[in-house]
């Protein structure tokens, strides 16, 4: 095992100065992800910087009627947290899809975006992987991919993210906030993951040496009416293989306003722009759900194996959909 140095940091611009010109340090959260990493050898940092005790874990509202959420509040809390569940139930369902209850309490906001994927190619040292050994080939698009992306994926990799949190987040346009030595700094999750091309590598915007500091999330009264659906291949603790997180908001039988995003399909939480367009102010029923749902697959790439996920999606859409307009119309 290779040894590491760990220091505890008490104050967010004390982490920033720890971490300041070490590449191979880290920060160190509810370590859920970056440990087993740390166990596999795909992770081997020089050294960890604690910041659990950082004063970033609190959920308050924020100055513009929206939510702001400390990078260090647990998965668990945040799934508890009365106002999440009240005005963005999509977000406390898609924590509580998420993980065992014991790594809930243990895993944090920012870390949950900073999950690493799990394809086990990327996890197994012994195998080639242009995400983990840049330039050493993506052997997952002729070997195991069923559950790989199928959307915006590249012939560099066709990993997925496996965060569901962060697909609830995509859809209500959350705003990741950061701190570096530099001063603070913020990115809206849209542009917050980098598009995989040929540096799959490098998987987020974030300036060396960053450190998330929280996540906002701006006032809607559309997440009001959300929802969370999560399909995976063994009803207790998985990663996805297809999830959709959606928001309606129905007016006189017509589509006024929504918001989609889709999880495990690609290497980010995809935000179904094309599909929000085909549906705005469209009938609010199954055949314009799933002709929205179309309208988002159609640049769908499937591998051999994984072609039932366009399916998958396409169904998903409509049910979440669906059901939502049920309740809207109540």
């Amino acid at each position: 095992m290779r040894e590491f140095g760990y220091q505890r940091a008490y104050d967010v611009s004390g982490a920033v100065a720890l971490l300041d010109g070490d590449d191979e340090a880290r920060f160190l959260g509810g370590g859920t992800n970056l440990v087993d990493l740390m166990k596999t050898g795909v992770e081997r940092p020089s050294r960890l910087v604690d910041i659990r005790e950082l004063p970033l874990n609190r959920v308050e509202s924020a100055e513009d009627g929206g939510l702001r959420i400390g990078a260090t509040v647990t998965n668990g809390d945040l799934a508890a947290h009365p106002e999440v569940r009240r005005r963005y139930p999509a977000l406390a369902q898609a924590v509580l899809a998420g993980a065992s209850g014991q790594l809930r309490n243990m895993a944090t906001v920012g870390g949950n975006l900073l999950q690493r994927t799990r394809c086990g190619y990327f996890t197994d040292v012994t195998s080639p992987c242009n995400k983990r050994a840049p330039g050493s080939g993506c052997p997952a698009i002729a070997g195991e991919h069923h559950n790989h992306a199928v959307l915006g994926a590249s012939g560099h990799c066709v990993a997925t993210h496996p965060s569901d949190m962060g697909v609830a987040l995509a859809a209500f346009d959350a705003r990741v906030s950061y701190e570096t030595a530099a001063g603070a700094g913020e990115l809206p999750l849209a542009d917050f993951y980098l598009p995989v091309g040929e540096t799959p590598q490098l998987e987020t915007a974030l300036p060396p040496g960053a450190l998330i500091t929280g996540v906002t999330l701006p006032p809607t009264a559309t997440a009001a009416n959300s929802r969370y659906r999560k399909v995976r291949e063994r009803a207790s603790y998985a990663f996805a293989i297809g999830s959709v997180a959606a928001a309606l908001d129905v007016r006189d039988g017509h589509v006024h306003d929504v918001r989609l995003a889709f999880g495990a399909v690609a290497s980010h939480p995809w935000r179904a722009h094309a599909a929000e367009r085909a549906l705005t102010g469209a009938p609010a029923d199954a055949a314009h759900f799933a002709a929205a749902a179309d309208a988002e697959l159609a640049a769908a790439r499937p591998l051999p194996d994984n072609g039932y996920k366009v399916t998958l999606m396409r169904n998903l859409v409509v049910a979440v959909l669906s059901e939502l307009a049920e309740e809207a119309a109540r």
